[in-house]
Formats: C-alpha cells, structure tokens, sequence
C-alpha cells in the first residue's frame, strides 16, 4: 500500500518538470534562431542580414510570442516564461521598431533588396528567357511560313498598322518618323505597348500561384508576338531596322517581363515543392522575394515607357540606337550583378 501511495505522489513531483523540457525540447530550436538573428542586429545592424533572414524575423517572433502565451497558460517553469519575455520584447523592437522614412527605405530598396532578390531566382530568370526565346522562335517561324498566322500572335490594335497588308514603305516610316498620321499613331502605339507588357508582366507573377502554366504560357505568347513582328519585318528586308528601334526600349521591357516571370515561377516552385517547411510558410517566404523582384518590374516598365515614348522617337540613327541599347543592357547586368553585394551579407540563395 506505501508503494501505490507513493507512485503517484512522485509523478505529480516530475510532471511539471517534465512538461517544461518537452515544451523547450519541441520548440527551443526556434527559439535560438531568432537569438542569434537578433544578437547579429544589435551588433552590426540589420544590414548584416540577407533579405531572407529579414524575411524569418517576423515568422520566429510570432513563434515566440506563440510559446510564451503557452508557457504562461500552463504555469511553465519561471526560468523559461522570462527568457522568452525578454527574447519577444527584443524581437518587438527590431520587427515593430520606429520605421526607417520613405527615402532611406526605397534607397534601401534599390542598394540591396532589388538586386539580390534578382539574384536570388538567377536560375528561374535563365529558365523563363529560354521560354521567351522559345516563343520567339516560333513566332518568327510560324509567320515567315504563312503570313496569316501573325494575325494569331498580334492583336489588331497592337499592330496599329503593322501588318501584312501594309506596304514595305508604310513598315520603314513608323521605324523613322516620330508621328504618322493626325494623332501621331507611334506615340499611341508606344502608350499602348507599355499597358500591355505591364499587365502581362503582373499578370505572370499573379498567376504563378496556378502551379506556374499559365505564367509560362503568358511569357511565350508574349515571345511569339515579338517572333512574329521580327518574321514581319524581315520578309521585307527591315530586320535590322527592327531590332535597332525594338532594341531601344525593348532591353529594359523585356527585362522586366522575365523578371516577373521568373517571380511568378518562384510562387509555382513554393505551392509546388514546399520542402522542408509549411506550404504556407514556404508561399510567404517565396511571395515576399517574388513580390521584390515585381516591384521592381513594374519600375522597369515606367522606365521603358519613359524611353520609348522620348527617346526612341528622337533618336532615329541605327547606329546610336544600337549604343544605346547596348549601353542599356550592360548597365542592368552590372547592376544586377554587382549592386547590394558586401563580405557581410552576400549569401547564396538556398
């Protein structure tokens, strides 16, 4: 009779001390995470992280906040319920701290999280420029074999006249002359262009959460549109001439619809193949990178609008089109691949 008084008196004992090393055991590896993210801030600042350790900041601190309502709800060991009220309160202050103002954040923007979140999805970026190319190509082919099929590829008020059944020397003027027509047609078709290359490139991230089909079938339709103008052009010996008033706007355009293909490809690689973590910690990891390298699209977009409705018309030599181009895309490579890089936070991206 001692013993089976004994027994349970001895368990009520170890219970709540046991309770206390399961609840760390499950949980203390988090914990630790944001420590050390934490320590890292307080000494040598936020810039010490990458963008996605910035991006686990708040998921570990509401973790924290999580266990420290449990802790405190089953009466846990005083010891834990006390570091983890000090680790919230120094998370509090990095996640809800006072806010940098609006032009050291779009700095801040621009200087590193830009460019590594490009970075970051380099080998989608490589994958959807093959898609686009692909498109290209069968634009390019389809209509040099019948002329037809470009009314497949280029809607009618895209074309604004560049068409089939256009002459060649109607085809060579809106390539040289700034205004056709009363209401100055290249204006409105360069207006045009740009709304359309600016949805679709929203439309390729927002529709990357549908497993990524109908993103990569919006960057080739968009290819095949570009293949079919070249296929155009080039039945009437105007191919260089082409690509030297494409190429003025079209480097930083273009670049842009990648980019944000890629990004919606990235939200598809998420709900896909979460790994390791939730898909739903995985998708919110995956939209702030992708939804970085779009807001930075959408500023690409109002660049190349910029350009192709001032310079592209003022500038009508082949010779400095192609400079400018060139130029252009030498200047987005350096900067993608050298801005936002320090000994401190360059990482690769997992």
């Amino acid at each position: 009779m001692i013993e089976t008084h004994e027994a349970p008196r001895r368990r009520r004992r170890t219970t709540p001390r046991m309770k206390s090393l399961d609840f760390r055991r499950e949980r203390e590896r988090g914990w630790r995470r944001l420590d050390t993210l934490l320590t890292r801030i307080e000494k040598r600042g936020v810039r010490d992280l990458t963008s996605e350790e910035i991006e686990e900041l708040p998921m570990l601190h509401r973790a924290v906040l999580s266990s420290l309502s449990v802790a405190r709800a089953i009466s846990l060991d005083r010891n834990i319920v006390q570091y983890l009220e000090h680790l919230a309160l120094r998370g509090h202050n990095v996640v809800y701290g006072v806010k940098r103002p609006p032009l050291a954040w779009v700095a801040e923007f621009f200087a590193r999280r830009w460019p590594r979140a490009v970075r970051e999805l380099r080998v989608l970026l490589l994958l959807v420029t093959l898609l686009f190319a692909a498109g290209v190509a069968t634009g390019f082919a389809m209509v040099t074999k019948d002329s037809d099929q470009y009314y497949a590829f280029v809607d009618f008020e895209l074309a604004s006249g560049r068409d089939p059944a256009a002459s060649t020397e109607y085809l060579r003027k809106t390539l040289y002359e700034s205004e056709i027509g009363n209401e100055g047609e290249l204006v409105a078709f360069s207006g045009m262009l740009f709304a359309h290359n600016a949805r679709i490139g929203i439309l390729c991230f927002a529709l990357g959460i549908a497993t990524g089909v109908p993103t990569a079938l919006l960057v080739f339709l968009n290819g095949a549109m570009m293949g079919a103008f070249l296929a155009l052009f080039a039945s009437r010996d105007l191919l260089m001439e082409l690509t030297g008033w494409l190429s003025v706007h079209g480097v930083t355009e273009i670049l842009a619809i990648l980019l944000c293909g890629a990004a919606g490809i990235h939200l598809a690689q998420a709900w896909i193949f979460p790994g390791r973590r939730s898909r739903r910690e995985e998708l919110t990891r995956a939209g702030h990178r992708a939804a970085t390298v779009v807001v930075g699209g959408v500023v690409m977009f109002a660049l190349a609008g910029l350009i192709e409705g001032v310079i592209r018309q003022t500038v009508t030599s082949d010779t400095y089109r192609y400079a400018f181009a060139t130029a252009t895309a030498i200047g987005w490579l350096a900067y993608f691949a050298l801005v936002g890089r320090d000994p401190a936070t360059s990482e690769v991206a997992r």
